[in-house]
């Protein structure tokens, strides 16, 4: 025939799909399989099968293909005592349920259980020799094909890569393989493995769990080592995620697997030695842990705190090669203890059944008794002869310890969940209605939404990645006095909890690493205490940096704050620069020196000013005192007292009514000040003047028009500062711009236009009697009002104008201080140079106090225009 013919079969199609050629050049059309199947190194018959893939061996002898033949299988080593205790585990497992009435009755479950030595290419073999199937059924036309196997779910395999492997080849039959150990977060992917289930959480909790439980113990510097697989890489991708989330940083992460060369892995010893971290992070496989602890021990790396995955943290071979003491202390996350009863008593009871050397039992009966049977081709001279009658129990191998009880308990949860699978779909009772073509297709969706409690106790079923909740114990390492490992719980973490209660310690004693009860400490940096804030340091990670000091004005009340907070206005930051504390109010009071100096001589100048006063009083029918216009100088002395007296308003804390009494009574007694001497300064001059010859001007400049033109002066400066006060009047102000540490308690301006008018009011009379008066100073007398008045003018000028660039260049209550100075100097010029000669005269020359003294003979007639 030249045509090709299909298998009406389902197994035909699945052939042709994955390993059938069908040959047709003049011979009998047939489907047959290309290659040799894969015979399962465990097996048992039963009216349903079971797959089971575990990596039975390590790793595998290493060869060199010439490509010229065919490559032979590949040749195991190094029994993985480990995944053997896990095939066990699935023997049991099925073992109870052939054994209840209860649980498929009337059905019993075989299995077939390859090895797939942690080979990749080797796990998709298997698979699809579980797919496949090995018996040969008749086809129409006699054409002989190999029927879809019986296998109906598979268990396994303990490593995420491989797991990867065999769950695509099932995912595309939707054949449920269920893994117990197979933990990386990668698996979850529903869409590249849709069959896939797992009766152990996904990495991704245990990273952030790991990464919380650094965190916990204040370790924010750390190394980072990982098996270079997708169970290493894919982990730590996790954690150091969540790590620096946590504000974790890694000193170093570095991949290795347990196959690569010597000199990469003393590469990884040098990149720890000089490493600052002291705590390490191991998201390991016990194979790759084991060959890292070989390394280590022979450079005697102690003192290091060790962090682990499950991969290794409970593995008790590890602990037993661990002779100089490296993990000590070490501490990490382990599935929660579990108890089987009757698991362990079925384990140790293996027996070799076929005493042939390739069988796997043999080989596990010889390696852990370190004894040859007779068949065994490779037997020394140095070992005994096995019976096969050996007691496992009594020997000290980590085939017997009960670590492992928690992954063997997730096998034997596995197995239990496809029982229960099969149950309802045969919808057993009594009895099971069983049909030999179970569907496939129908036990994933049955198996994804199963619900059933062991009889242990514990729930079983899948979310929606198809894993379990993930809970896992903290595990500590503990040596004890006979150098064993004492594997501890110490804590729990929950991750269905609330992230701040997901990680809970127990209240006892930890012993890390060279037994030390204080918990080892690694960061880069020391913490920055409260009062500065951190600094990254140039080219480093996050956790490295430098603690600088708070600004003036700004706080960090926390411990390694990475900012400071500014504090509010009116308040200030502390010495510490940890809490911000009120500012200082200053305005100038009268308990301090200077306030207490300026208060002094306001009251000198107002006693003064009343001594003067009392003075002229006393003396007020003598020539001196009525040849200078007595009413006025009465009225002068009366506004340079309340000069001297305003002065003090500007004194003490600022409020609404003191900010407006202080400018308005400043500016009206000055201008009152102002008018009076204006006054005596044009009666003297016109008084001179009006001694010509046909001068009748003496009778405008009369004591009544002296009167009103103070009058009129000083009504001008009140109707300013009425309008002053009306439209915008001075306030009380917090100036928190002038000073930073402090708050300037003033007086603002309210309209500057009003302060101005004011002042500048005072200043165009202070002028203008300057004017008046230096117009006078050379007039003929024996004692010239003019002259004292131009002097007393200039340094009023002098001080007026100096007060201006002072007053706006002088911060707080120095501003003040300079206003007050000027009041009080230009008040003393005034009291001085016009009232102090005169008193001389009086008190100390009474014999010049006469009329003839006071005027010239020629203006000995105007002397009564003085009086």
């Amino acid at each position: 025939m030249t045509s090709t013919q299909r298998c009406p079969q389902q197994g035909c199609a699945l052939l042709q799909l994955l390993l059938v050629v069908l040959f047709s050049q003049g011979e009998e059309p047939a489907c047959r399989q290309r290659d040799e199947p894969e015979s399962p190194q465990l097996s048992k018959d039963g009216n349903i099968i079971l797959g089971g893939i575990f990596s039975l061996h390590n790793s595998w002898k290493d060869r060199q293909d010439n490509y010229t033949h065919k490559p032979l299988p590949l040749e195991c080593t190094s029994l993985n005592f480990r995944d053997f205790q896990f095939a066990q585990a699935m023997l049991f497992a099925i073992e109870e349920i052939n054994n209840s009435i209860e649980l498929l009755p009337g059905i019993s479950l075989g299995y077939k259980m390859y090895d797939t030595c942690g080979s990749m290419a080797r796990s998709a073999k298997v698979a699809l020799d579980l797919i496949n199937g090995h018996e040969s059924v008749s086809a129409p036309s006699g054409i002989q094909c190999t029927r879809f196997a019986q296998v109906q779910a598979i268990m396994g395999d303990s490593s995420s890569s491989t797991s990867m492997v065999i769950a695509t080849v099932f995912g595309t039959f939707q054949i449920p393989v269920i893994s117990h150990y197979a933990t990386c977060a990668c698996l979850s992917d529903k869409s590249r493995y849709p069959s896939f289930l797992r009766t152990v959480a996904s990495d991704y909790y245990r990273s952030r769990g790991l990464a919380q439980l650094v965190k916990q113990f204040g370790w924010t510097w750390v190394g980072a080592l990982r098996s270079d697989n997708d169970y290493g890489n894919k982990g730590m991708a996790t954690f150091t995620e969540t790590a620096q989330q946590l504000g974790i940083c890694l000193e170093y992460s570095v991949a290795f697997f347990r196959t690569d060369p010597p000199n990469k892995i003393q590469k990884i010893v040098e990149v720890i030695k000089h490493s600052t971290s002291k705590v390490i992070v191991a998201f390991l496989t016990f194979p790759e842990m084991d060959v890292l602890m070989k390394k280590l021990s022979l450079h005697n790396m102690t003192g290091y705190q060790w962090v682990g995955s499950e991969g290794w943290i409970i593995d008790s071979q590890t602990a037993e090669q661990d002779q100089t003491h490296i993990l000590d202390g070490a501490i990490g996350l382990s599935l929660p203890k579990a108890h089987v009863s009757g698991m362990r008593e079925f384990i140790l009871n293996v027996k070799p059944v076929n005493l042939s050397g390739n069988d796997v039992l043999s080989e596990f009966w010889e390696a852990i008794f370190n004894c040859k049977f007779k068949q065994s081709n490779s037997s020394a001279a140095n070992q005994s002869e096995c019976t096969g009658h050996e007691d496992p129990s009594g020997i000290k191998h980590g085939f017997v310890d009960s670590a492992l009880t928690p992954i063997l308990y997730n096998v034997y949860k596995g197995v239990y969940a496809v029982a229960h699978a099969l149950h309802k779909i045969l919808g057993c009772n009594q009895t099971c209605t069983y049909n030999l073509q179970l569907d496939p297709f129908t036990i994933l969706p049955t198996l994804r939404h199963i619900n059933f409690k062991t009889k242990e106790g514990d729930e079983v079923y899948f979310n929606e990645d198809g894993g379990p909740p993930a809970k896992y114990d903290i595990i500590h390492w503990r040596p004890t006095e006979h150098g064993v490992v004492d594997f501890v719980t110490v804590g729990l973490y929950d991750a269905s909890l609330p992230e701040d209660k997901q990680l809970s310690l127990l209240n006892m004693t930890l012993y890390w690493a060279q037994n030390s009860t204080q918990v080892p400490v690694s960061v880069c940096s020391e913490k920055c205490s409260p009062g500065t804030r951190k600094v990254l340091r140039k080219g480093k990670p996050v956790c490295c940096y430098d603690c600088i000091r708070c600004a003036d004005g700004e706080i960090s009340n926390i411990t390694d704050s990475i900012s400071c907070v500014q504090c509010p206005p009116e308040y200030w930051s502390n010495d510490n620069r940890d809490m911000c504390v009120k500012k200082e109010a200053e305005f100038l009071s009268y308990e301090e020196m200077m306030g207490a100096l300026l208060t002094a001589a306001a009251l000198g100048g107002t006693c003064m000013t009343a001594v003067v006063a009392f003075i002229f009083f006393t003396y007020r029918k003598t020539p001196i005192v009525r040849a200078n216009n007595s009413e006025l100088s009465f009225l002068l002395l009366f506004s340079l007292t309340l000069c001297f007296l305003c002065s003090l308003t500007f004194m003490g804390r600022p409020s609404e009514w003191s900010c407006m009494l202080r400018h308005t009574a400043f500016g009206i007694t000055f201008v009152l000040c102002m008018s009076c001497v204006l006054g005596k300064t044009v009666v003297v001059l016109m008084a001179f003047r009006a001694s010509l010859p046909g001068s009748n001007v003496m009778k405008w400049f009369g004591p009544t028009q002296q009167r009103l033109s103070v009058l009129i002066f000083t009504l001008i400066q009140v109707v300013i500062c009425v309008l002053w006060l009306t439209i915008s009047p001075p306030f009380s102000f917090k100036n928190l711009k002038v000073v930073k540490d402090r708050i300037i308690v003033e007086c603002a301006l309210g309209s500057a236009v009003g302060f101005w008018a004011v002042l500048g009011y005072i200043g165009f009379l202070a002028l203008l009697c300057f004017v008046l008066a230096f117009l006078a100073r050379k007039l003929p007398d024996n004692f010239n009002e003019a002259k004292f008045i131009t002097f007393s003018m200039l340094i009023f000028c002098a001080v007026w104008l100096t007060f201006i660039p002072a007053y706006v260049s002088s911060p707080g209550k120095f501003s003040v201080a300079v206003e007050i100075f000027a009041i009080l100097a230009s008040s003393f010029g005034l009291l001085i140079c016009i009232f102090i000669p005169k008193c001389y005269i009086m008190l100390l020359k009474p014999e010049k106090n006469t009329k003839k003294n006071m005027v010239s003979a020629t203006h000995q007639k105007n002397y009564k225009i003085f009086s």
